[in-house]
């Protein structure tokens, strides 16, 4: 199995546990990020409009930052994302530990958090490819994401205990210290030197737009993305709505159905961790998973079948998630990878900020549980309106050789 040949592999093994605790600290702060807006305003709109700016970034620099990301040392980009977003997390520590937040200091920290985190995926995605080596990626992002998804499922309960035991602040002090082990780790990752064309920003930009767009699977996968993205992951602000204003839940119990979706995002990742390959047919079945789960919590239910659902919501999301990433990074060429990637980020969080907003203003419109399944029906809507096009069970890791939007399709081998 790849992932697990990846954990023999010690470069990339201390890579790996370096950015789950990264990881597991984005989980505390995002977990205490939403709780802290509700108690400052009673408001999921609000709490829709933070979840948005922290997202907007991502349609504003996302293509510029896989230009970076294809010109410059992704190691040391990454450095400056990774610091930026630690001294960010500091500073709110400080703020919420003095008593001087404000809805308003809420709204900034988000915005540029969400800066330095549209950077920060792009050249993330780029650099694990370096690290792991082509030919094992589908393995490194099974295991990144079940890394990923353990931690969406530790660190909200984590969050949860820390709020309720300490406060607010110590969720974000530990969000800035999980920062460093992965500074430390990249002092001694590899820095190959990247050999990329200066054909202008802009017309490198067009180039990695124009492989996404022209080549039919990814343009495929790109659009399911956006579509399921500014529909149903909106986790951030309908989790701790539904907790607060539906249920009635204290920080605790929050912290329980947060934990719940990533616990459903790990049995996907798993599921895909023994497949180890792309999957392009799994990536439309979950968007629909997720968007019937979602449908569900239109019903009167206890906490605990709430959280059952959100679980199933979770697994469908990851299972979109991870084929259509594995599908992106294999059909993108080496030399514009990072500006492909840059493409299916800013799709894929650049949707978010109107999803966000849209989701709180229907939680306050039509209540927690109404608004929650309108945006399932809608994300249902969407997967079966992609399923009319030809989805590949299984993708073969042979990349096109070019850009040309007369890319062939990709081999396809039997399930």
């Amino acid at each position: 199995m790849l992932a697990l040949a990846l954990l023999r592999d010690p470069r990339y093994r201390t890579y790996w546990i370096a950015l789950f605790l990264s990881q597991l600290g984005t989980w505390m702060q995002a977990a205490t990020q939403g709780w802290l807006v509700l108690e400052l305003t009673s408001s999921a709109e609000r709490l829709g409009l933070v979840v948005a700016l922290q997202f907007l970034p991502s349609l504003l620099f996302s293509i510029p930052a896989g230009v970076l990301s294809d010109r410059y040392s992704r190691r040391n980009l990454l450095f400056i994302t990774q610091g930026g977003m630690a001294l960010l997390a500091l500073s709110m520590f400080v703020l919420i530990a003095g008593g001087w937040v404000r809805y308003e200091h809420v709204l900034v920290f988000a915005f540029l958090y969400g800066m330095f985190n549209a950077a920060d995926l792009p050249v993330r995605q780029a650099f694990t490819v370096e690290l792991a080596g082509k030919e094992r990626y589908p393995g490194a992002i099974a295991l990144n994401s079940f890394g990923f998804n353990t931690s969406r499922l530790v660190g909200p309960a984590l969050a949860g205990l820390l709020i309720a035991g300490f406060g607010l602040s110590w969720s974000y002090l530990a969000n800035a210290l999980s920062f460093l082990p992965l500074i430390v780790v990249l002092f001694g990752a590899p820095n190959p030197k990247v050999e990329a064309k200066r054909d202008g920003v802009l017309r490198e930009a067009l180039e990695g737009m124009h492989f996404v767009w022209g080549h039919p699977l990814v343009r495929q996968v790109v659009v399911l993305v956006g579509l399921t993205s500014l529909l149903g992951m909106n986790f951030q602000t309908i989790v701790p709505a539904y907790a607060r204003l539906e249920l009635k839940l204290d920080a605790q119990g929050f912290g329980f159905l947060m934990s719940a979706v990533g616990l459903g995002s790990i049995v996907a990742a798993l599921i895909q961790a023994l497949a180890s390959r792309a999957r392009p047919l799994r990536a439309v079945l979950g968007s629909g998973l997720l968007g019937l789960a979602l449908m569900g919590l239109a019903l009167p239910l206890p906490p605990a079948w709430v959280a059952f659902i959100f679980g199933l919501a979770g697994l469908g999301m990851i299972t979109t998630l991870i084929n259509s990433n594995t599908t992106v990074q294999l059909l993108a060429p080496d030399r514009i990878r990072g500006r492909v990637m840059s493409v299916y980020s800013m799709v894929l969080l650049g949707s978010g900020p109107l999803g966000a907003y849209i989701s709180g203003l229907l939680i306050d419109t039509l209540g927690a549980r109404f608004g929650v399944a309108v945006m399932g029906l809608l994300t249902l809507s969407a997967a079966l309106w992609m399923s009319r096009f030809p989805w590949p069970k299984t993708l073969a890791h042979t990349p096109p050789p070019t850009a040309e939007p007369s890319v062939p399709p990709p081999q396809v081998a039997s399930d």
